[in-house]
Protein backbone atom coordinates (compact mmCIF):
# COMPACT_ATOMS: atom_id res chain seq x y z
CA UNK A 1 0.00 0.00 0.00
CA UNK A 2 2.06 3.03 -1.70
CA UNK A 3 -0.45 5.73 -0.74
CA UNK A 4 -2.98 6.69 2.45
CA UNK A 5 -5.95 7.76 0.54
CA UNK A 6 -7.52 9.72 3.80
CA UNK A 7 -3.94 11.68 4.37
CA UNK A 8 -3.95 12.98 0.97
CA UNK A 9 -7.39 14.47 1.62
CA UNK A 10 -5.95 15.68 5.23
CA UNK A 11 -8.17 13.35 7.15
CA UNK A 12 -7.18 11.48 10.54
CA UNK A 13 -6.52 7.36 9.06
CA UNK A 14 -7.31 4.19 11.20
CA UNK A 15 -10.32 3.63 13.05
CA UNK A 16 -11.04 7.40 12.98
CA UNK A 17 -11.29 7.97 9.66
CA UNK A 18 -13.29 4.71 8.88
CA UNK A 19 -15.90 6.14 10.87
CA UNK A 20 -15.78 9.70 8.88
CA UNK A 21 -19.07 10.23 6.89
CA UNK A 22 -19.35 11.07 3.70
CA UNK A 23 -20.31 14.29 3.88
CA UNK A 24 -16.90 15.53 6.11
CA UNK A 25 -15.14 13.44 2.99
CA UNK A 26 -16.69 15.66 0.65
CA UNK A 27 -16.01 18.93 2.37
CA UNK A 28 -12.36 18.02 3.00
CA UNK A 29 -12.15 17.25 -0.60
CA UNK A 30 -13.35 20.58 -1.56
CA UNK A 31 -11.13 22.37 0.61
CA UNK A 32 -8.10 20.30 -0.48
CA UNK A 33 -8.92 21.16 -3.55
CA UNK A 34 -9.25 24.68 -3.69
CA UNK A 35 -5.90 24.89 -2.25
CA UNK A 36 -4.22 22.61 -4.38
CA UNK A 37 -5.98 23.67 -7.50
CA UNK A 38 -3.46 23.99 -10.97
CA UNK A 39 -4.89 27.22 -11.57
CA UNK A 40 -3.78 28.26 -8.41
CA UNK A 41 -0.18 26.87 -8.29
CA UNK A 42 0.76 27.79 -11.56
CA UNK A 43 4.60 27.85 -10.77
CA UNK A 44 4.22 23.98 -9.31
CA UNK A 45 5.22 21.51 -12.10
CA UNK A 46 3.94 18.70 -9.97
CA UNK A 47 0.45 20.98 -9.28
CA UNK A 48 -1.70 18.81 -11.81
CA UNK A 49 -0.11 15.47 -11.02
CA UNK A 50 -0.98 16.35 -7.15
CA UNK A 51 -4.69 17.86 -8.29
CA UNK A 52 -4.97 14.16 -9.95
CA UNK A 53 -4.01 12.34 -6.68
CA UNK A 54 -6.29 14.05 -4.54
CA UNK A 55 -9.26 13.49 -7.17
CA UNK A 56 -8.46 9.99 -7.50
CA UNK A 57 -8.42 9.44 -3.46
CA UNK A 58 -11.73 11.21 -3.26
CA UNK A 59 -13.35 8.84 -5.46
CA UNK A 60 -12.03 5.80 -3.88
CA UNK A 61 -13.42 7.01 -0.48
CA UNK A 62 -17.05 8.01 -1.43
CA UNK A 63 -17.29 4.39 -3.09
CA UNK A 64 -18.61 2.41 -0.30
CA UNK A 65 -17.07 -1.07 -2.15
CA UNK A 66 -13.47 0.87 -2.52
CA UNK A 67 -13.52 2.46 0.75
CA UNK A 68 -14.63 -1.10 2.84
CA UNK A 69 -11.70 -2.93 0.69
CA UNK A 70 -9.04 0.46 1.59
CA UNK A 71 -10.19 0.16 5.39
CA UNK A 72 -9.62 -3.92 5.53
CA UNK A 73 -5.88 -3.06 3.99
CA UNK A 74 -5.67 -0.42 6.57
CA UNK A 75 -6.51 -2.81 9.34
CA UNK A 76 -4.32 -5.54 8.29
CA UNK A 77 -1.22 -3.19 8.33
CA UNK A 78 -2.01 -1.89 11.38
CA UNK A 79 -2.68 -4.81 12.98
CA UNK A 80 0.88 -6.28 11.78
CA UNK A 81 2.36 -2.87 12.63
CA UNK A 82 0.93 -3.07 16.45
CA UNK A 83 1.44 -6.81 16.70
CA UNK A 84 5.53 -6.69 16.05
CA UNK A 85 5.60 -3.06 17.95
CA UNK A 86 4.20 -4.81 21.30
CA UNK A 87 6.61 -7.31 21.12
CA UNK A 88 10.08 -7.19 22.54
CA UNK A 89 13.11 -8.91 21.71
CA UNK A 90 13.13 -11.91 24.15
CA UNK A 91 9.38 -12.49 22.65
CA UNK A 92 10.05 -11.80 19.18
CA UNK A 93 12.86 -14.74 19.06
CA UNK A 94 10.35 -16.82 20.86
CA UNK A 95 7.87 -16.07 17.71
CA UNK A 96 10.81 -17.28 15.36
CA UNK A 97 12.02 -19.79 16.41
CA UNK A 98 8.07 -20.71 16.55
CA UNK A 99 7.58 -20.17 13.03
CA UNK A 100 11.01 -22.13 12.18
CA UNK A 101 9.64 -24.59 13.79
CA UNK A 102 5.88 -24.51 12.34
CA UNK A 103 7.15 -23.93 8.99
CA UNK A 104 9.43 -27.09 9.37
CA UNK A 105 6.24 -28.92 9.54
CA UNK A 106 4.03 -27.78 6.82
CA UNK A 107 2.14 -25.72 8.89
CA UNK A 108 0.34 -22.26 8.03
CA UNK A 109 2.80 -18.69 8.30
CA UNK A 110 1.26 -16.57 10.66
CA UNK A 111 3.34 -14.03 8.69
CA UNK A 112 3.10 -15.23 4.72
CA UNK A 113 -1.06 -15.50 5.66
CA UNK A 114 -1.21 -12.16 6.74
CA UNK A 115 0.69 -10.91 3.56
CA UNK A 116 -1.43 -12.51 1.40
CA UNK A 117 -4.74 -11.48 2.92
CA UNK A 118 -2.67 -7.90 2.44
CA UNK A 119 -2.00 -8.62 -1.27
CA UNK A 120 -5.74 -10.13 -1.89
CA UNK A 121 -6.96 -6.99 -0.76
CA UNK A 122 -4.74 -4.99 -2.52
CA UNK A 123 -5.93 -6.58 -5.74
CA UNK A 124 -9.50 -6.05 -4.58
CA UNK A 125 -8.81 -2.21 -4.08
CA UNK A 126 -7.00 -1.87 -7.91
CA UNK A 127 -10.21 -3.81 -9.05
CA UNK A 128 -12.33 -1.44 -7.22
CA UNK A 129 -9.98 1.55 -8.82
CA UNK A 130 -10.23 0.31 -12.35
CA UNK A 131 -14.27 0.30 -12.02
CA UNK A 132 -14.27 3.49 -10.18
CA UNK A 133 -12.29 5.08 -13.20
CA UNK A 134 -14.43 2.72 -16.07
CA UNK A 135 -17.65 3.97 -14.61
CA UNK A 136 -16.61 7.75 -15.08
CA UNK A 137 -15.39 7.27 -18.09
CA UNK A 138 -18.32 5.50 -19.49
CA UNK A 139 -20.47 8.43 -17.62
CA UNK A 140 -19.14 10.79 -19.43
CA UNK A 141 -19.47 9.15 -23.02
CA UNK A 142 -22.86 8.56 -22.21
CA UNK A 143 -23.96 12.72 -22.28
CA UNK A 144 -23.67 12.47 -25.84
CA UNK A 145 -26.31 10.32 -26.12
CA UNK A 146 -29.91 11.17 -26.51
CA UNK A 147 -31.92 11.07 -22.91
CA UNK A 148 -34.98 9.12 -23.92
CA UNK A 149 -33.65 5.97 -25.44
CA UNK A 150 -30.88 3.38 -24.49
CA UNK A 151 -29.17 1.27 -27.38
CA UNK A 152 -27.66 -1.98 -27.27
CA UNK A 153 -26.55 -4.84 -30.02
CA UNK A 154 -25.34 -4.25 -33.75
CA UNK A 155 -27.62 -2.42 -36.37
CA UNK A 156 -29.59 -5.27 -38.14
CA UNK A 157 -28.62 -5.03 -42.13
CA UNK A 158 -31.13 -7.84 -43.62
CA UNK A 159 -33.44 -6.79 -46.40
CA UNK A 160 -37.05 -6.23 -46.41
CA UNK A 161 -38.80 -6.39 -49.98
CA UNK A 162 -35.48 -6.52 -51.58
CA UNK A 163 -34.18 -3.03 -50.27
CA UNK A 164 -31.92 -2.49 -47.85
CA UNK A 165 -33.67 -2.21 -44.36
CA UNK A 166 -34.75 -3.77 -41.30
CA UNK A 167 -37.61 -7.04 -41.39
CA UNK A 168 -40.29 -6.28 -39.57
CA UNK A 169 -40.89 -10.08 -39.06
CA UNK A 170 -37.92 -9.88 -37.15
CA UNK A 171 -39.00 -7.49 -34.71
CA UNK A 172 -40.99 -7.83 -30.83
CA UNK A 173 -42.95 -4.90 -29.59
CA UNK A 174 -42.16 -5.21 -25.78
CA UNK A 175 -44.08 -3.02 -22.86
CA UNK A 176 -44.46 -3.21 -19.00
CA UNK A 177 -45.31 -0.97 -16.14
CA UNK A 178 -43.19 1.74 -14.90
CA UNK A 179 -43.21 0.08 -11.65
CA UNK A 180 -40.10 -1.00 -9.48
CA UNK A 181 -36.77 -0.91 -11.60
CA UNK A 182 -38.18 -1.42 -15.15
CA UNK A 183 -36.42 -2.89 -17.66
CA UNK A 184 -32.54 -1.91 -18.85
CA UNK A 185 -31.67 -2.72 -22.56
CA UNK A 186 -28.94 -5.38 -20.96
CA UNK A 187 -31.77 -6.91 -18.99
CA UNK A 188 -33.51 -7.25 -22.05
CA UNK A 189 -31.12 -8.61 -23.92
CA UNK A 190 -30.59 -11.46 -20.79
CA UNK A 191 -34.18 -12.23 -21.08
CA UNK A 192 -34.71 -12.62 -25.65
CA UNK A 193 -30.92 -14.17 -25.69
CA UNK A 194 -32.51 -17.41 -25.04
CA UNK A 195 -34.81 -17.87 -27.51
CA UNK A 196 -31.86 -16.76 -30.15
CA UNK A 197 -29.45 -13.83 -31.03
CA UNK A 198 -30.45 -10.38 -30.50
CA UNK A 199 -29.53 -8.26 -33.02
CA UNK A 200 -30.81 -4.75 -31.64
CA UNK A 201 -32.58 -3.39 -28.45
CA UNK A 202 -34.01 0.30 -28.68
CA UNK A 203 -35.77 1.40 -25.18
CA UNK A 204 -38.59 4.18 -24.84
CA UNK A 205 -38.75 5.14 -21.35
CA UNK A 206 -42.07 7.55 -20.51
CA UNK A 207 -43.48 8.16 -16.97
CA UNK A 208 -46.08 5.91 -16.86
CA UNK A 209 -45.45 2.69 -19.50
CA UNK A 210 -41.76 1.26 -20.63
CA UNK A 211 -41.18 -0.22 -23.85
CA UNK A 212 -39.04 -1.50 -26.56
CA UNK A 213 -38.26 -3.01 -30.08
CA UNK A 214 -36.05 -5.94 -29.86
CA UNK A 215 -34.28 -7.02 -33.36
CA UNK A 216 -33.97 -11.55 -33.38
CA UNK A 217 -31.82 -12.28 -35.95
CA UNK A 218 -34.49 -15.31 -37.03
CA UNK A 219 -38.30 -15.41 -37.27
CA UNK A 220 -37.98 -18.44 -35.56
CA UNK A 221 -36.80 -16.71 -32.40
CA UNK A 222 -39.53 -13.65 -33.27
CA UNK A 223 -42.22 -16.40 -32.76
CA UNK A 224 -40.17 -18.62 -30.06
CA UNK A 225 -40.43 -15.64 -28.34
CA UNK A 226 -43.63 -14.44 -28.12
CA UNK A 227 -46.06 -14.81 -25.65
CA UNK A 228 -43.22 -16.82 -23.35
CA UNK A 229 -41.40 -14.12 -21.76
CA UNK A 230 -42.59 -12.96 -18.06
CA UNK A 231 -39.78 -11.36 -16.71
CA UNK A 232 -40.26 -10.11 -13.33
CA UNK A 233 -43.42 -11.93 -11.29
CA UNK A 234 -44.21 -8.22 -9.93
CA UNK A 235 -44.38 -6.17 -13.44
CA UNK A 236 -44.51 -8.95 -16.34
CA UNK A 237 -43.47 -8.07 -19.78
CA UNK A 238 -45.77 -7.52 -22.92
CA UNK A 239 -44.54 -9.26 -25.88
CA UNK A 240 -45.86 -9.36 -29.35
CA UNK A 241 -44.42 -9.57 -32.73
CA UNK A 242 -44.45 -6.24 -34.76
CA UNK A 243 -45.62 -7.69 -37.91
CA UNK A 244 -47.29 -10.83 -37.20
CA UNK A 245 -46.48 -13.82 -39.67
CA UNK A 246 -49.66 -14.44 -42.31
CA UNK A 247 -49.78 -18.70 -41.13
CA UNK A 248 -50.03 -17.98 -37.24
CA UNK A 249 -51.24 -14.69 -36.51
CA UNK A 250 -54.25 -13.15 -39.48
CA UNK A 251 -54.02 -10.30 -39.69
CA UNK A 252 -57.02 -7.86 -37.99
CA UNK A 253 -59.04 -5.09 -39.58
CA UNK A 254 -56.88 -2.02 -39.23
CA UNK A 255 -58.86 -0.04 -36.98
CA UNK A 256 -59.16 -3.08 -34.33
CA UNK A 257 -55.21 -3.59 -34.89
CA UNK A 258 -54.93 0.06 -34.21
CA UNK A 259 -57.15 -0.17 -30.75
CA UNK A 260 -55.29 -2.83 -29.24
CA UNK A 261 -51.57 -1.00 -29.94
CA UNK A 262 -53.28 1.93 -28.06
CA UNK A 263 -54.47 -0.62 -25.39
CA UNK A 264 -50.84 -2.29 -25.20
CA UNK A 265 -47.97 0.07 -25.35
CA UNK A 266 -50.25 3.84 -25.41
CA UNK A 267 -51.51 6.01 -28.12
CA UNK A 268 -47.67 7.51 -28.74
CA UNK A 269 -46.05 4.41 -29.53
CA UNK A 270 -46.65 4.29 -33.05
CA UNK A 271 -45.18 7.04 -33.96
CA UNK A 272 -42.25 6.01 -31.66
CA UNK A 273 -42.04 2.92 -33.37
CA UNK A 274 -42.14 4.34 -36.73
CA UNK A 275 -38.63 6.80 -35.66
CA UNK A 276 -36.70 4.21 -34.56
CA UNK A 277 -37.49 1.82 -37.61
CA UNK A 278 -36.38 5.09 -39.91
CA UNK A 279 -32.82 5.53 -37.77
CA UNK A 280 -32.21 1.22 -37.73
CA UNK A 281 -33.22 1.28 -41.74
CA UNK A 282 -30.72 4.50 -42.46
CA UNK A 283 -28.23 3.17 -40.28
CA UNK A 284 -28.29 -0.21 -41.97
CA UNK A 285 -27.77 1.91 -45.42
CA UNK A 286 -24.76 3.41 -43.91
CA UNK A 287 -23.45 0.02 -42.93
CA UNK A 288 -23.87 -1.28 -46.41
CA UNK A 289 -21.98 2.20 -48.19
Amino acid sequence: MDVDHYNVLGLPSGEEGANLTQKEITKAYREKARDLHPDKRKDDPNAHENFIKLKSSYEILVDEKARKLFDDLLRVKWEQQRRFAQQDSKRRKMMSDLEDRERASFAADPAMKAKEEEERIARKLKEEIARIRAMQANKGASMGTGSGQEKVGREGNRGVGGHVGVDKERVLKVSWEKIGEGYTAEKLRELFSRFGEVEDIVVNSSKKKGSALVVMATKHAVDSATGSVSGNLDNPLLVVPLKPSVAEFPAPKKEEQSDRLSNLVGAGYQAFEDAVLNKLTKAAEKQQK
